[in-house]
């Protein structure tokens, strides 16, 4: 029933990023067209309704869900991974977004952008330290365009900021 009382609210999000998509996307024609076909849209469906279970503490289920999306589109998206509304990926293919990443209002990713980790820190033992900030924030009204990689649970992307095809940010 928790999970039940979060659809409004991702179907309103969803309405925007179908309208983000349209604005953003001058090859398309209508919002069916993008609703019915675009694997951005599908992917980031796919990683709302998991982020919500996520939070639920329902195991397991989201990232089956999200990997799901991924073989079908090719965007990576963990399910753990905070976005806001109105976001537009375009072509998509290649798309990583980390699960400590967060997204703000009104962002445009193109396709094989990374939102990833810079490194790995270990325990004395040699297994991965689990439960800390790998990944960027991206703020609102951010562009990124083809091929960038933007790493590291440190690097803030600013408001407004556009970062040129195949940019290493950290």
């Amino acid at each position: 029933s928790q999970f039940i009382e979060t659809l409004p609210r991702i179907q309103s999000y969803l309405a925007m990023d179908v309208e983000a998509t349209f604005v953003g996307d001058p090859a398309a024609f209508n919002t069916d067209e993008i609703i019915f076909s675009y694997p951005g849209l599908y992917a980031i469906m796919v990683n709302r309704l998991a982020h919500e279970l996520h939070l639920l503490k329902v195991p397991l289920i989201p990232r089956i869900m999200t990997e799901h999306a991924h073989s079908l589109t090719g965007i990576d998206i963990h399910p753990s991974a905070t976005i806001g509304n109105y976001f537009f990926i375009d072509h998509g293919t290649g798309v990583v977004i980390g699960e400590t990443a967060t997204i703000g209002r009104n962002v445009k990713l193109y396709q094989g952008v990374t939102i990833g980790a810079k490194s790995f820190k270990a325990n004395p033992d040699g297994s991965l330290v689990k439960g800390v900030k790998r990944h960027p924030d991206i703020l609102n009204d951010v562009v990124i365009y083809a091929n960038a990689s933007v790493l590291g649970g440190n690097t803030v992307i600013g408001n407004g900021a556009v970062i040129g095809g195949n940019a290493w940010v950290t």
